[in-house]
């Protein structure tokens, strides 16, 4: 006689002993009901390569619509972190191998391109030898590198690649006395007129960066035809025996292994592949910007390509494209104090939105800040009209409207930091909070934070777009710790 048991719903708690995400296998499955479950069904069977040729189709027109040299270098560049998340996928998402060296690969494609194709050692390849070959080179650098994952998985993975990073930045900026050669030109890298580094050669024609001061969208057509390569080439891997293969690696290696799976090759391949993507990409940014220096392939680079991954989605190959437009069009609008301005109090209305929807406790929230602002605004110009007579940062009318609204002081002097530690007490105390108490904490909160970003963050945006990334991030995980288009994985508990 079986034993019934009560369904288990995403609100339980799956019995002791059985598989948590194999208990919630039907939440899993559950898709949305009327008008959007219709719409995200349709947009589900269109077919995939009617989504890459609609986005490339896109990305190509855009130098039609705008034809600043700005947009085109931002698009050239997303283009590139595209190539790299893609790259990066490889190795974390599918083979779930944490690689922190992967910009490592990144500069080497670049250094062996300016090596190829310079006055360095008076080489100049053809483009079509060079690119191949360079790729070749980042494959087996890559594969020599994934030589200690046999051995090794995890943590001391990571610092085995880590290690490999640091070793390649030692390198090539020491590099211009390495065996009393002058290899990589140290830290001035190779780059300049004596260097002469060839840009792109095509069917006969030298790819210039700059056509009339504006930039050469060529570029960016041949980067985009790159990326359409690169990501056929991806998909049709990973639907293969080998990209089975690498996600049963991803979620259990022992499973793995006990299939019979040649695990231990596995990781090669997958260090292999990402490398080199990671060199391809490499190529095309020395070609463009006609040298390579070490300081390009720092540690913020790395931490930018896996934020692109990990927002995306480790694992989906949109995912990460997604991830990667993203975050660069982010950080080039977050450089702008008039542009993040806008940015900011739009995600801070959409974040408010998604939490309590159009509810009442929405309106206490918005309207007690609103009413709160303009109280502290006036006590404060009632005291000192120096606490309201500092200049905004950027312009548009959004500052205007805020300057009868957030207390701008002249000299913010020791209330930075202070405002700053304040803001950051205060949503952490917000977590251990909950019901009216916890929106009562929110509509200072929220007041301290326009207050912190008009006085504090604003003045240094280079250093404000990175914090702001950083917080999307966090929010993101929490709500969805899979990344915007990442695929549910099998968690054993």
């Amino acid at each position: 006689m079986s034993e019934q048991r009560p369904p288990e719903s995403a609100g339980t708690t799956p019995a002791v002993g059985k598989d948590e995400w194999v208990a919630r296998l039907d939440d899993n499955r559950a898709r949305r009901t009327g008008l959007p479950g219709v719409v995200e069904e349709r947009l589900r069977n269109v077919p995939w390569w009617a989504w890459l040729t609609l986005f490339v189709a896109a990305v190509a027109a855009l130098p039609i619509v705008y034809d600043s040299g700005y947009v085109r270098r931002v698009a050239f560049d997303t283009v590139v972190y595209m190539l790299l998340a893609l790259g990066l996928n490889v190795v974390v998402g599918w083979g779930g191998l944490l690689d922190l060296g992967y910009v490592a690969f990144y500069g080497i494609g670049a250094y062996s391109y300016a090596l190829l194709s310079s006055n360095q050692f008076d080489v100049h390849l053809p483009t079509l030898v060079t690119v191949p070959l360079v790729v070749a080179i980042g494959a087996v650098v890559g594969l020599l590198v994934g030589l200690p994952s046999r051995r090794l998985s995890g943590d001391y993975l990571a610092i085995v690649t880590l290690f490999f990073f640091q070793l390649f930045i030692v390198v090539v900026t020491n590099g211009d006395h390495l065996f009393g050669t002058n290899v990589t030109g140290g830290s001035n890298g190779i780059g300049g007129v004596e260097a002469d580094v060839d840009p792109f050669n095509l069917f006969g024609r030298d790819l210039v960066v700059s056509t009339g001061g504006i930039f050469n969208v060529w570029y960016l057509y041949v980067a985009l035809a790159f990326f359409v390569v690169v990501f056929v080439l991806l998909r049709f891997v990973n639907h293969s025996r080998i990209g089975r293969a690498w996600r049963s690696l991803r979620e259990d290696p022992l499973a793995a292994e006990m299939m019979g799976m040649p695990v231990n090759w596995l990781k090669l391949l997958a260090f292999s592949f990402g490398a080199a993507v990671a060199a391809l990409s490499g190529t095309i940014f020395a070609g463009l910007n006609g040298g390579v220096f070490p300081t390009t392939f720092a540690f913020p680079l790395l931490i930018t390509v896996y934020t692109m991954v990990i927002l995306g989605g480790s694992g989906s190959q949109a995912g990460v494209v997604v991830g990667a437009i993203l975050v660069n069009v982010l950080l080039e609008l977050l450089r702008d104090p008039g542009q993040s301005r806008y940015l900011f109090y739009f995600l801070i209305v959409v974040g408010l939105l998604a939490i309590f929807r159009l509810s009442v406790r929405l309106a206490v929230v918005l309207g007690g800040t609103i009413v709160l602002g303009f109280a502290v605004h006036a006590i404060a110009s009632s005291i000192s009209d120096a606490a309201v007579s500092g200049a905004s940062n950027g312009g548009g009318w959004l500052a205007d409207a805020l300057r009868q609204w957030v207390i701008t002081p002249s000299s913010l002097g020791a209330w930075a930091p202070i405002s700053y530690v304040a803001l950051v007490s205060l949503v952490l105390v917000l977590t251990l909070l909950a019901g009216w108490v916890r929106i009562a904490v929110l509509v200072p909160t929220l007041y301290l934070a326009a207050f912190v970003w008009e006085n504090v963050m604003l003045a240094k945006p280079e250093a404000t777009r990175f914090i702001v990334l950083g917080a999307i991030l966090v929010a993101v995980m929490i709500v969805r710790p899979s990344g915007l288009l990442g695929e549910k994985r099998v968690e054993i508990v």
